[in-house]
């Protein structure tokens, strides 16, 4: 019998994540899995989840949280030599994956893909020694998403991150970065560095519209020293889906990066604090599948 298991994070969603189990376990049973139930308690359960059925040669893999929950589960995927499908219903505030994915934020909708999919293969990014699914950032904007409150993410969804980093724009932090990018470099002062595998981060949809899931580079955005007077323009730009075009703003694509500063900064990794300058990036084409809505 197939085996596949539900690594499930009983705080996401409202705490309502548990709810959805037992319809799950029916739909998986009624197309032949036996169905293993995977609750995290804490920081790297779903990695250790994931790995343990990789090296038990589990043919589905489904994440049941938020994009945390989804991290860490990808994180157990990546270097096993036997890496089941990936199922995803997500139950966080931002989910940038899924929306990537053309998954269903609505939980019921989520699982109804589960019973009629496809499959795609996607990119995962390389950061150091670790791995990404969404955004790697740098800087003053990057570092302030920390002080969103679970409240604040609840109350406001995606909008929490624009309220926070907004007011950090206000004062108008800059640093200054040296960016080596397949042979080419980049040196300034800098208001944030982006580099995305997806079109949707932090919620916003259009933040890096050419990006795609398995296109095989990383999308990025150097933001330079501007002055408080741009800021409108640069928000705008960003909403519109704009970015790339906007004057102040350096678009590249690139395979390999690296990232370092005089100043000691530390990074965001889908939405997580990450490990300080400097920081070496790139990426794993097409190498996990993942169970997706069928496409007409």
């Amino acid at each position: 019998m197939k085996k596949a298991m539900l690594i499930v994070n009983p705080s996401s969603g409202k705490e309502e994540a548990l709810n959805y189990v037992e319809e799950l376990e029916g739909i998986l049973n009624q197309q032949g899995y036996e169905v293993s139930v995977s609750q995290t308690e804490k920081e790297l359960d779903a990695t250790k989840f994931c790995q343990s059925a990789c090296k038990d040669e589990f043919e589905l893999v489904i994440s049941l949280g938020g994009d945390g929950t989804l991290h860490e589960t990808i994180n157990g995927l990546i270097d096993e030599q036997h890496r089941p499908k990936l199922g995803i219903i997500p139950m966080g505030t931002v989910n940038d994956f899924a929306r990537a994915l053309n998954i269903p934020l609505d939980p019921e909708k989520a699982i109804d893909v589960l019973r009629n999919h496809q499959t795609r293969k996607v990119d995962i990014g390389t950061f150091n020694a670790d791995y990404f699914v969404n955004i790697v950032a740098v800087g003053a904007i990057a570092e302030a998403t920390y002080d969103v409150s679970p409240e604040e993410k609840t109350k406001l969804g995606p909008l929490a991150y624009v309220v926070e980093g907004m007011k950090t724009l206000a004062s108008n932090p800059s640093y200054p970065l040296s960016i080596e990018h397949d042979g080419e470099e980049w040196e300034g002062e800098s208001l944030l560095f982006l580099a995305a595998l997806t079109n949707s981060i932090g919620g916003f949809e259009n933040l890096a519209p050419d990006a795609d899931v398995d296109d095989g580079v990383l999308h990025c955005y150097i933001i330079k020293d501007i002055n408080v007077l741009k800021l409108p323009a640069i928000l705008t730009s960003i909403l519109t889906g704009k970015l790339k075009k906007n004057k102040d703003v350096l678009y590249f694509t690139a395979r390999n990066i690296r990232v370092s500063s005089r100043e000691n900064l530390v990074t965001n990794v889908d939405g997580e604090e990450g490990e300080k300058l400097p920081i070496t990036l790139g990426i794993k084409p097409s190498h996990i599948e993942v169970m997706v809505p069928l496409t007409e």
